[in-house]
């Protein structure tokens, strides 16, 4: 079974409808939660304790449709058991490992809620910020996204290195990422409606959540350790995530070599002026080998450099062009028999 959000492409503006009034109620609406798993076995009988008491407490209808991003764990099996208990959580079962965006991607494609929150069930999301979410929507909030301020939890270096990356990113993009913002947050039905016309395939879903636009409310909340189990999110896997998510909004990291090839050319041609007035003046001199080899060493690796920076944007390039699904799903549990079939 094949399914691709690259299926659905706006090639005209979105036409968007705005709400009549500033205000909406949560009477009679649905909430979607969507939560991407991958071997988390250890941690999702809290999850779904933690997150049923929260549900209840609200008073609203609701769906949580999980997606296994193909975990090698028993997380499906944990999964399908309390899908048994309620018929309200919905299982998606990929294919094969795609990777968190993709697996959200997935989610964000199957639910049907006019409110829908993405959340990681590792339990450093916390359900509790759901009401404050909901209280922001009903105030007009198209989008109520949390924001970390209290990021103790984490390490000094991935504190670090977060920070960096936000502040790069906003510089070199035209999209403004909100500092310490994840993929946590609730998004009103047009906003996910417009995110399924989003056809990349390298997507990096902050990214696009920002894009988007909308009216977008920020709401603090400190983020606890994880609740059990390990991250899968290693420096690795961080740095080419940060690296998709530069190359899917910014030209900059191509750009600057321009400027860099102009640099070099200016010091080379003050270079040749200055050997030619030099051997008008002194004769000619034969240059140092140490002296040629760091100039002819210096400029293979900035050239090197070049190639690897245009080498990201075509490997993505590759990507799109072929043309393939998004994401491949092997079974569906508690959809309809019409959303089965896509």
């Amino acid at each position: 079974m094949v399914q691709s959000s690259a299926s659905v492409i706006a090639a005209p503006p979105l036409a968007l409808q705005a709400d009549p009034v500033a205000t909406r109620s949560r009477v009679g609406k649905t909430l979607s939660i969507v939560a991407p798993c991958f071997n988390e076995q250890e941690v999702l009988d809290m999850f779904f304790d933690r997150i049923d008491a929260e549900l209840a407490r609200l008073g609203v209808d609701y769906e949580i449709v999980c997606v296994n991003d193909g975990s090698r764990d028993h997380t499906l099996a944990v999964l399908l058991k309390h899908h048994q208990r309620d018929p309200r959580i919905k299982v998606i079962n990929l294919a094969r490992n795609f990777g968190k965006e993709v697996a959200l991607s997935a989610g964000l494609d199957a639910v049907t809620g006019d409110m829908v929150v993405p959340i990681d069930c590792d339990l450093q999301d916390p359900p509790e910020l759901i009401g404050q979410f909901i209280a922001a929507w009903e105030s007009g909030a198209d989008v109520a996204y949390g924001v970390r301020v209290d990021r103790s939890s984490d390490t000094f270096v991935k504190r670090l290195t977060a920070q960096g990356f936000y502040k790069a990113f906003n510089r070199m993009s035209d999209v403004d990422l909100p500092y310490n913002a994840g993929d946590y947050r609730l998004m009103d039905k047009r906003v996910v409606e417009v995110l399924r016309q989003l056809p990349e395939r390298n997507r990096f879903m902050k990214g696009l959540f920002a894009w988007v636009g909308f009216k977008q409310t920020p709401i603090p909340y400190a983020r606890p350790e994880r609740a059990a189990g390990t991250s899968s999110f290693r420096y690795w896997k961080l740095w080419n995530f940060a690296l998709d998510g530069i190359t899917s909004f910014s030209t900059a990291p191509i750009r600057i070599w321009s400027y860099v090839g102009l640099i070099a050319g200016l010091l080379a041609a003050s270079a040749a002026v200055f050997l030619v007035l030099r051997t008008l003046l002194e004769g000619n001199k034969v240059p140092g080998y140490p002296s040629l080899m760091v100039v002819i060493l210096s400029g293979f690796a900035i050239q090197m450099l070049a190639i690897g920076s245009l080498g990201e944007y075509v490997a993505r390039i590759y990507q799109e062009v072929k043309g393939r699904p998004l994401y491949v799903i092997m079974d569906r549990y508690g959809f309809d028999a019409r959303a089965s079939e896509t």
